[in-house]
């Protein structure tokens, strides 16, 4: 059965110290790909991107024992969405400064005077899908491929169950079966990765 990861509370005691490598290994996995895919979506290169992501990383490691998480007081996730914007705020002053010129069509100036409800918007996005892709990832390995090909194509691509039972030899009933077995453990994981 697929590992569920710890709680955000737990975790982010465990990033306390450096030396837990399967903490920060697990924090790696999962928030690392939120940030990098927020900033490619603000208009980074790859490169410059990847760069950012350590900057965060760096930036969460010296911030981390500091931490006092309370969750009524916020969410980590959105601790972690203030470093990313400050150091994207950083980037794109020190560009500017350099006197390089990012092309229009990445709309940098339209996405830097975006709407903070929008870019928190954005941000929450990008970890729905992160943890999505994650369950998925999970559940893939736990299920054969016929039971997993008949929930994602009727459930994620919109096939009619009758077309997917008869191209991958099952009943139209047992597609149902797995559809509906594979979306409930989707959402219980789901469920398991959000912060208390």
């Amino acid at each position: 059965m697929a590992e569920i990861p710890p709680t955000r509370a737990s975790l982010l005691v465990r990033l306390r110290d450096r030396q837990d490598a399967r903490a920060w290994a697990e924090f790696v996995k999962l928030y690392v790909p939120v940030v990098y895919g927020y900033l490619r979506k603000q208009g980074l290169q790859d490169a410059d991107a990847a760069d950012l992501c350590q900057e965060v990383l760096r930036a969460v490691t010296v911030a981390i024992s500091r931490l006092e998480y309370d969750p009524a007081r916020g969410t980590f996730r959105n601790w972690l969405f203030t470093i990313v914007r400050r150091k994207l705020s950083n980037w794109r002053r020190t560009q500017r400064s350099r006197g390089q010129t990012l092309d229009a069509s990445d709309n940098h100036e339209l996405v830097e005077h975006a709407a903070p409800a929008a870019e928190e918007a954005a941000w929450d996005v990008e970890w729905e899908e992160r943890v999505f892709a994650w369950a998925c990832e999970q559940v893939r390995h736990d299920v054969n491929d016929a039971t997993w090909q008949a929930f994602w194509r009727t459930a994620i691509e919109g096939q009619p169950g009758k077309t997917v039972a008869e191209s991958l030899g099952l009943s139209v009933v047992a597609v149902y079966n797995a559809r509906s077995r594979i979306r409930a453990r989707l959402k219980e994981l789901v469920q398991a990765a959000q912060e208390p």
